[in-house]
């Protein structure tokens, strides 16, 4: 295979290379890569920000995640933010560390990834920044969206009871990274012939290596009229996330362990690891899913959301975060998901 040295190109040649066919799409892209800065306007809509920090062996490894893969998740998980403010993600920029281990062919694949994420969410790529590294590769992403002023969620608007709600399941994400670990563990043990043994687990993989924003949620809820009193991404766990919601709307929350959504996939693999699985929803992090807030007289409408789960009501702040077992126990609920700082 072709290995073309960055250092060939340059800083500037490299972003010309791999920039040269993109094309903008979006109204509100008035000017995209090639300048100081790029140029947006929206007009009488709201502007939303998000970026994301990603670093190699932090936050992905490179023995089992492919470029490609990790261009998608990347551009992805930063879209989740927007749609996660009941926003539409429109640009972003990219901006990278790379050492030299890395080719322009790799840099190629991995924009690939990228590319396909911009064409399936509708997204720009505008503009971003490369840099030498000497601690392998980084990804900064930055995310801009738009949004009604009437429309945009945010974390601080729970009210007592209000429903919760959360799309899609929880748990696989994680699963899908214990998965993966352990099938480098095995091979990084000198196994002969070794072969990972991923059978009947394709779901787990692609949640973990190719996680969805949830666009269809958002847009269920403009034609069903629903603006959600409060919302945020589950990126570090349900029980973070829900701690989020709590702290800044200032109430509690009571869920129930039985309404927790969880794929079979998720389950199966949470037993052969001895693991229990509840405690892989609640706090294993990256499903990307959705976590809401509603009134309760809406009950009705957003039962009929497909993909979407009521697990439980905002309560008083004095009653804090619980959870009520199957049994009918209550617990208090502990955020325990994921933290890049202290991991």
């Amino acid at each position: 295979m072709k290995r073309t040295e960055i250092a060939s190109l340059g800083e500037f040649g490299l972003i010309d290379h791999l920039t040269k066919n993109i094309e903008l799409k979006n109204t509100s892209s008035e000017k995209g890569v090639g300048d100081d800065a790029a140029v947006l306007s929206y007009g009488n809509k709201k502007t939303l920000v998000t970026t994301d920090l990603l670093l190699e062996g932090i936050h992905f490894d490179l023995m089992y995640v492919p470029l490609k893969h990790l261009g998608y998740k990347s551009a992805v998980v930063n879209f989740s933010d927007i749609y996660a403010m009941n926003g539409q993600p429109k640009q972003m920029t990219v901006s990278l560390g790379l050492s030299k281990r890395f080719s322009v062919e790799d840099m190629e694949t991995f924009y690939e990834g990228l590319s396909l994420a911009c064409e399936e969410y509708g997204v720009d790529l505008v503009g971003g920044d490369t840099s030498a590294s000497l601690t392998g590769l980084a990804i900064s992403i930055t995310c801009i969206g738009e949004g009604e002023e009437s429309r945009i969620s945010y974390r601080n608007g729970a009210k007592e009871t209000d429903l919760i709600c959360v799309s899609g399941d929880l748990g696989a994400a994680f699963m899908g990274l214990q998965l993966l670990e352990r099938e480098k563990a095995v091979y990084g043990g000198g196994e002969k012939d070794f072969q990972p043994d991923f059978t009947g687990k394709e779901y787990l993989l692609e949640r973990q290596l190719k996680p969805e924003a949830r666009k269809d949620i958002v847009k269920f809820l403009a034609e069903e009229g629903i603006v959600p009193t409060s919302m945020i991404d589950i990126s570090d766990g349900l029980s973070s996330e829900l701690k989020h919601i709590c702290k800044q709307s200032k109430v509690g929350c009571h869920i129930y362990e039985e309404r927790v959504p969880i794929d079979y996939q998720t389950a199966m693999m949470a037993e052969q690891f001895n693991m229990n699985v509840t405690t892989v929803a609640l706090n294993g992090g990256e499903d990307y899913e959705l976590l809401f807030t509603v009134p309760l007289y809406l009950h009705d409408k957003v039962s009929k959301i497909k993909g979407v789960h009521i697990i439980g009501h905002i309560t008083k702040k004095g009653l804090g975060l619980v959870m009520e077992t199957r049994d009918g126990t209550e617990i208090e609920l502990k955020a325990q998901g994921w933290d890049s700082i202290g991991k």
